[in-house]
């Protein structure tokens, strides 16, 4: 058997066929423990959006981990900016634009099976091919959508803010 008659074999990760996700905007990823890092360009544009400088931005809403920034929490773990939705959809973290994509979240199958548990919107919905999959790893495009929205897909060229 020749090289060209061997058979060619797939080395693309478990989720080459791609992945079904859509937004429910349950809120359930936004009201659980945990850090939502933030880059210096997000801290920006949500205190822009918000119509604060990012000193005042800064005080209420963030909190220092280490050498990086998180948003604060409230007592209940809910996202400061969770109020029966994400009051700053518009710009908010890639964090939060590229969920559930996050690459511990898709590591393997069981991982992308313990979120689908957790997550009425993974594992349904629009079916997100390998290639956008791997551009949200990177924090480039956006999974989900409001409810009734179109969701939006990466496109070439743009950049995530982490």
């Amino acid at each position: 058997m020749t090289d060209a008659d061997a058979p060619k074999t797939d080395h693309r990760p478990w989720y080459r066929d791609g992945l079904p996700f859509s937004c429910t905007q349950c809120g359930h990823c936004c009201r659980i423990e945990g850090y939502v890092w933030m880059s210096q360009e997000e801290i920006e544009n949500i205190a822009d959006h918000l119509g604060l400088d990012v000193d005042e931005f800064g005080a209420r809403y963030l909190m220092r981990v280490g050498k990086r920034w998180s948003l604060k929490e409230k007592k209940n773990f809910d996202c400061v900016f969770w109020d029966n939705g994400c009051t700053v959809y518009p710009v908010r973290p890639t964090q939060c634009r590229t969920f559930p994509f996050w690459p511990e979240n898709i590591r393997t199958i069981d991982k992308w099976l313990k979120v689908v548990e957790e997550c009425p919107g993974s594992g349904s919905g629009r079916e997100y091919s390998f290639e956008e999959i791997e551009a949200l790893k990177l924090g480039i495009g956006e999974a989900g959508a409001p409810a009734g929205g179109k969701a939006d897909s990466p496109t070439e060229g743009e950049e995530g803010a982490s």
